[in-house]
């Protein structure tokens, strides 16, 4: 059984467990009485739905690589500072769903250098894999929506080129500013003509991973959802939405934010915004200048989403009625640092 197919059955074991637990008492239905679908079936009488929170974690060693010998004993989980229970425990692969977002208004070398880089991102995907592609500014725009075929990836990233700045001035074109997809030129906001002065930070980096969330937000659940972020990190102020805005949506949809910064992200690590939505997330940050190191990078995130331990609880004595829960994870064995989401928001209360 996957890890995928075990999700589910924890879920129908415990709907059925709180079933029989809510079910009273009676005596028995008169002789010449049929009896109903739920004196047939206590289950019919369930009216709330049982909750399984998923929390996929990674764990690394001082040394920064993946520790993939854990058991389920060595790990502990805690829901607003209570220990709960593991009712699932599993270091399956899960197949992943990513919207990938490129920075399309980096300085003219980093932008022709990542643009050498993009077809290294189909060679780090599975067949099980679906990805989509997004350039952003200060608007986000798809170029492609979600793709399984590795081939038919491939193609559409031969054909996604990016703009740049040029040092001292806005956005300009470093080519063709809208590449054709599928002989369609992509929908969006219409693509910027020449230099703009005086506007040396116009992205939005928010309202980029905001569009993708909502993209992923409604993937099947057994798929890991990520949003892989290449930008140099630089933030405009005037985002339509804000991180918190942002983050929650992220974080109620189950969705990870794997980042790799470039140039100024590189200068400010750990404090920069791709680095605050990647930990906040459950998702990494990683950094990259050379074309080599970039490529490796994909493949990495890629291996690293798809393979994360995925431990599973159903809330108990905790405050159900509160809009926002915390999410801590520890492991006994020490020397480990863990990535995983900071907390949740049930269904219904984004």
């Amino acid at each position: 059984m996957t890890c995928p197919q075990k999700i589910l059955a924890v879920i129908v074991a415990a709907s059925v467990a709180a079933a029989v637990r809510a079910v009273p008492q009676t005596a028995p239905a008169p002789a010449q009485q049929a009896p109903s679908l739920e004196d047939q079936d206590p289950r019919a009488r369930i009216r709330t739905t049982v909750s399984l929170v998923v929390v996929p974690v990674t764990v690394k060693d001082g040394e920064g690589e993946l520790v993939t010998d854990l058991r389920q004993g060595e790990f502990r989980i805690f829901e607003d500072g209570i220990e709960q229970q593991i009712s699932l425990f599993s270091t399956d692969a899960f197949p992943l769903s990513m919207a990938f977002l490129v920075d399309n208004d980096m300085k003219q070398s980093t932008a022709e250098r990542v643009q050498k880089t993009l077809e290294a991102l189909a060679g780090g995907m599975s067949a099980s894999d679906e990805v989509s592609l997004w350039r952003f500014d200060e608007f986000p725009e798809p170029v492609a929506g979600f793709i399984a075929d590795n081939d038919a990836l491939l193609t559409q990233l031969k054909r996604m080129e990016l703009d740049s700045s040029f040092p001292g001035f806005g956005s300009a074109a470093m080519t063709n500013p809208q590449p054709r997809v599928n002989t369609q030129a992509p929908t969006g906001p219409p693509p910027r003509s020449g230099a703009t002065f005086g506007h040396p930070n116009n992205k939005h980096i928010n309202d980029a991973i905001y569009a993708a969330a909502e993209q992923l937000r409604d993937r099947a659940r057994d798929r890991r959802k990520i949003v892989v972020l290449v930008s140099d990190g630089q933030n405009a102020k005037n985002n339509t939405h804000s991180y918190d805005e942002t983050l929650k949506l992220l974080l109620a949809s189950d969705i990870s934010v794997y980042a790799v910064g470039v140039d100024e992200a590189s200068l400010n690590r750990g404090i920069n915004v791709l680095a605050r939505f990647a930990h906040s997330t459950g998702g990494d940050i990683f950094y990259g200048s050379s074309r080599e190191r970039l490529e490796e990078l994909y493949a990495r995130v890629g291996e690293q989403a798809r393979n994360q331990y995925t431990l599973a609880y159903v809330p108990a004595h905790t405050d159900k009625s509160l809009p926002y829960h915390t999410i801590e994870v520890r492991v006994r064995r020490p020397g480990l640092s863990l990535l995983t989401r900071e907390g949740y928001y049930p269904s219904g209360k984004l």
